[in-house]
């Protein structure tokens, strides 16, 4: 049956889908390097595969947004163009921030408010109170459950 030729045109027109391309997937790290973690968010974070790994288990927790928040407040910090940070910024607020925010992170009223002060002008350092609350928050409360994993 191979060597038959198609009954019509339209084999030759309708392709096999191709398998869509798989992200590159990160190092994964030495059994020392992983062992730090347990003792070092940042170390953690600063991994791309323990990242990763602690975005996933967030999300099984329904906490991911504190991860993504610490991310993009990273990116943020990076970023040299007054206009894209004031861009970054006001996307940041109201995804995270924000009262209703469709990610809103758990933080008091008080970061909350000098977070906005900071925005009004916005600076490298703008959310590194906000950012600071939700790096305890995971480091006290999720790495813990993450480790025992």
């Amino acid at each position: 049956t191979l060597l038959q030729k198609p009954d019509s045109a339209i084999d030759f027109i309708i392709p096999y889908p191709e398998k869509p391309e798989k992200p590159a997937k990160a190092q994964k790290p030495s059994p020392e390097e992983a062992l730090q973690w347990r003792d070092s968010l940042e170390k953690l974070l600063q991994n791309p595969y323990g990242l990763a790994s602690f975005r996933s288990f967030l999300r099984s927790e329904f906490s991911e947004e504190n991860a993504e928040f610490w991310v993009a407040c990273e990116d943020y910090k990076r970023t040299k163009s007054p206009v894209k940070m004031a861009e970054k910024a006001k996307r940041i607020y109201e995804e995270f921030i924000q009262t209703e925010a469709p990610k809103e992170v758990n933080i008091d009223h008080f970061t909350k408010a000098m977070t906005m002060k900071n925005l009004v002008e916005p600076s490298p350092s703008s959310f590194d109170m906000a950012q600071k609350r939700i790096f305890a928050l995971m480091e006290k409360d999720s790495l813990p459950r993450f480790v025992r994993s």
